[in-house]
C-alpha cells in the first residue's frame, strides 16, 4: 500500500511532471501503433447476508514492473470498476488508501501480466483483500485516515435495490422499501390524492402499488405492494423504534439514492445548506422528478426522504428539501395496519432496447413528419393522435430547422410537457396522444351573432372540450394494457388546466393482424358515456411499419 499524504511539495511537483512526462510517452507510443491490453478492474465488498457492493472512488495505482516512474493513479467509477489501456508488460495494482467498512480496512495488491491486444479482468472483492482493523491501519499509515467511518457512499450503496421508482397518471418520484412486508415510502407530493400507483422495482418489474396513507402536512406517503414482489429485495431498516438522532445542522454531509424514469439509480451526496424550522435544504441537485428516495446520515443510518421545495421551477436544478425521519415514522406509523397491500401480479414496462435515432438523411419518415394528419383520427370531443418513436424524432428535428404548420400555429403533438424527460431517451414505445377539442358555447355564438347586426365583427371565443378522463385501445376484442396510463396537465390560466391523454403502450400493441382496432374516450364531464372510433387499417399498418428496423433489431417479427 503506498500513501503520498504529507509528502513534500517538491516531490509532489516532481511527481506530477513525471506523470506528465510518462502520459507524454504513452500517446506518442500509441501514435506509432504499439498495441495495447485492457485491464478491467472491478472492486466490490459484501456484507454479511448481503449482495456484492460497488466500491465507487476508490484510488488505485498502477505501476510497471521493474518501477521505472510514478505509478498511474486512477479512481472506480459508480459501480466499482475502472478501465485502463495499457502496454504490455507485468504490473502491480494496488490500493493508494484502504477502504474503510464496517470498522475494518480492505486494500488489495496484484500484480498481473498484460498482453499485446487483450483484455484482462480483474475482481477485487472481500475474499482477495488484505484486511486490518481500522485503527491499525490509521497508526501504520501516513494516510489520512484518523477514524473508523466508512465512506457513506459505500455504507449506503447496498440499498441502491431498495430504491424504486412511483409513477402515478400526472408524474415520477423516486420511493424505498422500508418492510419486506412491501411498504413503500416516498413523497406525498407526487402522490397528491391518488389511491392507486405504479411501483418499479427493477427495469423488467413493475407492480401495482394502494396508497395507505397520504400526509401532505410531512409530506409523506406511504405505498402498499405486493410482498412477494419484494422476496429477493433488502428493505431500508427505518430506525423508527429507536431514539430520534440529532437534528441536522448547516454543512452536514447527507447521501441520497434516486431512481430515474427510465436511467439507472444514482446515488448522490451534499451538504445541508439551510436549517429553519419550515424546511430543511440541501444541495443534492437532483433530477427534478427523482426526489422521494432515502437521505441517509455519514454512518449510514436512514435519516429521512428528499422532496421538491414549496414553489420550486420544475424545469430548473435546485436544492432539495429534506423531510426528517421523525416525520417518516409518523406516517409510517399510521400506515402499518392501514388494511391489504395491492394485488399481486406484474404490469407491463418498457422493452429493454431503444429506439435507434433516426438519421437527417431519412427523408421518407420526415417528410411524413410534415404533417399530423396521417397519424390522426378523431372522436366527436377528441384529437387522437398515434406516435411513434421516428414520428417523434423527425418532428423534433423538423421543429428545430424549419416550423411545421402545426407548430407555427403553436401546436405541437411532441411536446410532451412533464412527461419530457421520459421520451429524451427514444424508448420503443407506442404514444396515443389524446387532445380535447376547441369548440366555441351557443352562448358565446349567440353574442357574435347579435353584435353582427350591430356591424361589430367579433373573434371566435373558443374554450375547450371537456378533459380527458381515460381511454381504452382494442386489439380485435382485448384490451390492450398501458405501460402508462399518462395525464398531461395543460395550463390555460392561472387556476385552470386542461386534461390531456398520453397513453404509452408496447411497440406491437396494434398490428395488422389484430383485425379491427378501436378506442374508447371519456370524459372529465360524462366519465361513463362512451366516446368510440374505429381506427383507420391504413394507420395501423402505418404504426406497424414505422416499428421495422427496431423489430428486426431486437430480433421479433411477429406482425
Amino acid at each position: 500500500m503506498r500513501s503520498k499524504a504529507g509528502a513534500p511539495l517538491a516531490l509532489l511537483l516532481a511527481s506530477v511532471l513525471l506523470v506528465a512526462t510518462s502520459a507524454a510517452g504513452l500517446g506518442v507510443a500509441a501514435q506509432q501503433g504499439q498495441a495495447r491490453g485492457v485491464l478491467h478492474v472491478h472492486v466490490t465488498l459484501t456484507a454479511p447476508g448481503a449482495a456484492p457492493m460497488p466500491v465507487p472512488r476508490h484510488a488505485l495505482l498502477i505501476s510497471q514492473n521493474p518501477t521505472s516512474a510514478v505509478p498511474t493513479r486512477v479512481l472506480t467509477g459508480p459501480d466499482g470498476t475502472a478501465e485502463v489501456r495499457l502496454r504490455p508488460g507485468n504490473y502491480t495494482i494496488e490500493s493508494d488508501e484502504p477502504v474503510l467498512f464496517e470498522g475494518k480496512a480492505y486494500h488489495w495488491m496484484r500484480i498481473v501480466d498484460i498482453t499485446a491486444s487483450g483484455d484482462l479482468r480483474l475482481e477485487m472483492n472481500i475474499g482477495n483483500a488484505e484486511v486490518e482493523a481500522a485503527s491499525a491501519a490509521a497508526s501504520s499509515s501516513n494516510s489520512t485516515i484518523t477514524d473508523a467511518k466508512t465512506d457513506p457512499t459505500l455504507l449506503v450503496s447496498k440499498w441502491r435495490d431498495s430504491v424504486v421508482s412511483v409513477w402515478t397518471a400526472t408524474a415520477h418520484a423516486s420511493g424505498f422499501l422500508v418492510d419486506q412486508s412491501g411498504l413503500v415510502v416516498t413523497q406525498q407530493r407526487t402522490i397528491r390524492d391518488a389511491t392507486a400507483v405504479e411501483v418499479q422495482l427493477t427495469p423488467s418489474l413493475k407492480v401495482a402499488g394502494r396508497v395507505l396513507a397520504s400526509d401532505a402536512q410531512h409530506d409523506v406517503a406511504v405505498i402498499g405492494i405486493d410482498p412477494s414482489a419484494t422476496a429477493s429485495i433488502a428493505a431500508v431498516p427505518s430506525g423508527c423504534a429507536a431514539e430520534a438522532g440529532p437534528p441536522f445542522s448547516e454543512r452536514q454531509t447527507l447521501t441520497t439514492i434516486s431512481s430515474s424514469m427510465l436511467g439507472p439509480k444514482e446515488i448522490a451526496d451534499g451538504e445541508v445548506t439551510r436549517v429553519d424550522p419550515r424546511a430543511t435544504l440541501a444541495d443534492f441537485r437532483l433530477v427534478p422528478g427523482d426526489e422521494g428516495g432515502p437521505v441517509f446520515a455519514t454512518d449510514g443510518h436512514l435519516a429521512g426522504l428528499s422532496s421538491m421545495v414549496d414553489g420550486a421551477d420544475p424545469g430548473r436544478w435546485r436544492d432539495v428539501r429534506v423531510v426528517p425521519l421523525a416525520d417518516v415514522c409518523a406516517v409510517l406509523n399510521s400506515a402499518a395496519t392501514s388494511g391489504p397491500r395491492a394485488a399481486a401480479g406484474t404490469l407491463p414496462v418498457e422493452p429493454p432496447q431503444l429506439f435507434s435515432p433516426i438519421t437527417e438523411s431519412d427523408a421518407a419518415t420526415r417528410g411524413r413528419a410534415s404533417s399530423i394528419s396521417a397519424f390522426q383520427i378523431s372522436t366527436a370531443d377528441f384529437e387522437i393522435a398515434f406516435l411513434t418513436p421516428p414520428f417523434i424524432q423527425a418532428r423534433r428535428q423538423m421543429n428545430g430547422a424549419t416550423q411545421g404548420r402545426e407548430a407555427s400555429r403553436g401546436v405541437d403533438p411532441t411536446d410532451f410537457g412533464a412527461w419530457s424527460d421520459y421520451f429524451r431517451s427514444n424508448p420503443a414505445v407506442l404514444v396515443v396522444r389524446v387532445t380535447p377539442k376547441m369548440a366555441e358555447s351557443f352562448w358565446t355564438t349567440l353574442a357574435r351573432g347579435a353584435a353582427y347586426t350591430q356591424g361589430v365583427a367579433l373573434p371566435a371565443f373558443k374554450h375547450f372540450k371537456p378533459g380527458f378522463a381515460r381511454m381504452q385501445l382494442f386489439c380485435g376484442d382485448t384490451e390492450l394494457v398501458p405501460i402508462h396510463p399518462f395525464v398531461l396537465e395543460q395550463p390555460i390560466s392561472e387556476s385552470e388546466a386542461v386534461h390531456e391523454g398520453l397513453y404509452v403502450f408496447a411497440p406491437d400493441a396494434i398490428r395488422p393482424v389484430c383485425g379491427p382496432v378501436r378506442i374508447s374516450v371519456y370524459s372529465e364531464k360524462d366519465p361513463a358515456r362512451e366516446d368510440r372510433r374505429q381506427v383507420d387499417p391504413a394507420l395501423v399498418e402505418r404504426v406497424w411499419q414505422d416499428f421495422a428496423t427496431w423489430r428486426a433489431a431486437a430480433g421479433s417479427s411477429a406482425r
